[in-house]
């Protein structure tokens, strides 16, 4: 895995943390986490597309990479003009991520065909689909774990074998109430709204944040370390650069403590953090940034918030019974 990775002291965390958000940080407003007892501690991984070999090379000549989750499998495609990416049989709804403003992209869905122009996230059903774009440009394709054929494509696969103990056991949400078909959501139509964090989506398999882009560098007195019990959350950058500052806290077990991670990361790219860890994202340097945070499934903490989730009528919210999950315990 790319990258540069500075070690800065050892873990400090005797205790379970309030977050520490900002006062302008629209997540100071959530619920508080649970107090769930820890497991053994997972790694984060990074990874760099760029510094790594592409897995994969497409019909046109373009290039693919695989990299796995416990619950989520990203594929970064940087394609060529005329290029197409098919799935065949899949078993749950999936998520494409287009990122350049002068792309035209057509989906195929059974009878269903889309065009998404610009920077979209678009939602394809289970079964059989494709895209095809009409110029060289990247794509990022968001599929669930529960399709063992794209797990086995990933080179990191056999980090689980063994499941992460933290994480919740996966299940989806409820499938949308008006049917399955390509959905389709123009990014750059969404105005930002200074009472809703980001720009948040979600299906029956996903939820995604498509934050704004930033220029320049954060705040270095404005950050936002947090956790979550019992889900992992996947941050794609897609522009500029970013330190991943990773905590993981203590638990009885010595051997499974680790240093603090302050991990110097490049787009495009995609960090696995795993739960319990505490972690906040740094934009740094003078470029535009671009990061994108992934979770499966949705959360429900952003989804009871009114107006935040833009396509929420869309797909209801399940009994948190029925998920294995409650809100009170999901931050």
């Amino acid at each position: 895995m790319g990258g540069t990775r500075a070690v800065i002291g050892g873990p400090r965390s005797g205790y379970r943390p309030e977050m520490a958000y900002d006062r302008g940080d629209l997540r100071s407003t959530l619920a508080p986490a649970g107090n769930k007892v820890l497991g053994a501690n997972v790694a984060p991984q990074y990874f760099e597309f760029d510094r790594l070999p592409p897995g994969e090379a497409t019909a046109a000549g373009g290039d693919q990479w695989w990299a796995r989750s416990q619950a989520i499998v990203v594929n970064f495609a940087r394609l060529r003009a005329g290029d197409q990416l098919e799935r065949l049989g899949q078993l749950d709804e999936y998520m494409v991520l287009i990122h350049d403003r002068d792309t035209t992209t057509t989906f195929t869905a059974g009878d269903d065909s889309v065009v998404a122009t610009g920077r979209s996230l678009v939602i394809v059903p289970p079964g059989d689909s494709s895209l095809s774009v009409d110029r060289d440009t990247d794509v990022v394709r968001l599929f669930s774990t529960q399709s063992a054929d794209l797990c086995a494509r990933c080179d990191n696969n056999s980090f689980y074998d063994e499941a992460d103990p933290n994480v919740a056991v996966w299940a989806p949400w409820p499938d949308p109430p008006a049917g399955h078909r390509v959905r389709a959501y123009a990014l750059d139509d969404v105005p930002a709204d200074p009472g809703r964090f980001g720009r948040l989506y979600r299906c029956s398999t996903f939820m995604v944040n498509y934050f704004y882009e930033v220029p320049g560098p954060r705040d270095p007195t404005k950050m936002s370390p947090h956790f979550h019990d019992d889900f992992e959350q996947l941050s794609l950058q897609l522009g500029g650069d970013y330190v991943h500052h990773i905590r993981t806290p203590w638990i009885p077990d010595m051997g499974q403590w680790r240093d603090d991670e302050h991990y110097f990361c490049t787009s495009p790219s995609v960090t696995v953090i795993p739960p319990p860890s505490i972690h906040t994202s740094q934009a740094v340097g003078d470029e535009v940034h671009q990061l994108i945070d992934i979770f499966a499934p949705p959360r429900f903490d952003f989804s009871a918030k009114p107006g935040w989730v833009l396509n929420a009528d869309e797909y209801p919210i399940p009994d948190p019974a029925a998920t294995g999950s409650a809100p009170a315990t999901i931050r």
